[in-house]
């Protein structure tokens, strides 16, 4: 990969030339501040993730999954970081970065809310006034974290075109970003969006594979043998792929949303999927050329996951980039895949996962033969958020899951 923010052939800067100043004063800063540390940025952000966001996060053998697919399954539990999710490492630096910028105001777009969640606590944390943009479908499937969000005194804006997803909400905020760009700093979520977004995204999310590799030598005397992490956008893939990239020996398995299918209907412009990396086609969006799910006119089609932070139609650069290479794997897993991988990390180890984090619980289940004797799976964050979503789906699916879901109906009293 080139410093230039080009990933082979994906990546770039395809922005409007409103944005090219903001493009250009935020590449300086990133590469003042993050790449050579100066006015000791990295040592404080460090210190800043330590003591409020509570790293490092634990790397947790896995007893009864371990058992049950005769491997050493061991969770990294980014679901343990303060906010719930891996999501803070990234808006954390962001927001620091914006006031070592001199930047006024922090805006952000959110899928799952995860995103959200986490700008909103940096921003209150580092006492910036805070702007959510969020599609009307999110926040209806997300209601915690939209009140969590406005706990954190962010203002969180509906979006109500198209779909009212992730895209959506992109959309938006690079369109307020064009109007403010002299006062605020926009905090993308992904490795998405134009360049430095994608290498400044994964380089505050290296941390992870930083942590999980070190720990895995400390505790194993060894690397492992695969590391499964969800992929939507890519945040928390390449955070955990990040430090294994060089290491051959390691796989890398990013398991994509295929929700009900994989097949499209490009006449209704819909995919009923979210598998970027494994049914999409090179374009642009959202600032970078990357690979995405659009019909054979390049228009950008609808996606589709049960879980909300995996509902995009692109992926970042450099995730796109590593699968051309053959170095990260991308599968895929379906909705009720999923939901079952939910259900069964919750019974068997007491954690209940993000909805997108069970996708990859869901890969081990179907391939327990593929992941070799050791791997480790990215826990990116808590399922409190989607206990609503989980107990609608399931209720209406067929699962093979062991839990009888009309409990938490109302009885109309007190227990």
């Amino acid at each position: 990969m080139s410093e230039t923010g080009k990933f082979g052939q994906y990546g770039g800067q395809y922005v409007p030339e409103a944005l090219m100043p903001a493009i250009e004063e935020l590449t300086d800063a990133y590469e003042r501040y993050v790449l050579d540390n100066e006015d000791g940025f990295m040592d404080e952000f460090r210190e800043r993730l330590r003591d409020f966001g509570g790293r490092p996060t634990p790397l947790q053998y896995a007893d009864q999954l371990s058992e049950r697919y005769d491997t050493d399954v061991y969770l990294k539990r980014e679901d343990l970081l303060h906010g719930g999710a891996h999501k803070l490492n990234n808006a954390l630096g962001q927001v620091l970065l914006a006031k070592y910028m001199g930047k006024d105001r922090i805006i952000a777009e959110t899928g799952a809310g995860q995103h959200g969640t986490a700008t909103a606590m940096a921003a209150a944390h580092l006492d910036m006034p805070c702007e959510i943009y969020m599609g009307r479908t999110d926040i209806n499937r997300q209601r915690p974290n939209v009140f969590r969000m406005r706990l954190n005194g962010a203002e969180v804006n509906p979006v109500t075109v198209g779909r009212g997803t992730l895209k959506e909400a992109i959309s938006e905020t690079m369109r307020d970003w064009a109007t403010t760009v002299e006062t605020t700093h926009y905090v993308i979520g992904s490795i998405v969006g134009p360049d430095p977004f994608p290498r400044m995204v994964r380089d505050f999310h290296r941390v992870i594979s930083d942590e999980m590799r070190e720990q895995s030598l400390d505790r194993l005397g060894r690397l492992p043998d695969s590391v499964l992490a969800c992929a939507g956008g890519g945040s928390n893939t390449m955070g955990a792929f990040a430090e294994f990239v060089d290491d051959d020996a390691v796989d890398l398995v990013a398991v994509e949303a295929g929700g009900s299918s994989l097949t499209v209907d490009e006449d209704e412009g819909v995919a009923p999927n979210s598998a970027t990396l494994s049914t999409g086609v090179e374009g642009v969006l959202h600032g970078a050329r990357t690979k995405l799910l659009q019909d054979s006119d390049g228009q950008i089609m609808e996606s589709h996951s049960v879980s909300a932070g995996l509902d995009y139609a692109g992926v970042g650069p450099e995730l796109a980039y590593l699968v051309d290479e053959g170095r990260v794997t991308p599968v895929n897993v379906g909705d009720d895949a999923a939901l079952e991988g939910f259900h069964r990390l919750s019974q068997e180890e007491g954690i209940i996962p993000a909805l997108e984090t069970a996708h990859a619980f869901g890969y081990l289940h179907e391939n327990p033969d593929a992941v070799g004797d050791v791997t480790l799976i990215n826990v990116s964050g808590r399922g409190d958020k989607d206990l609503e979503t989980v107990i609608e789906e399931t209720e209406k699916r067929d699962l093979d899951v062991d839990v009888e879901m009309s409990v938490f109906e109302s009885s109309g009293g007190a227990m």
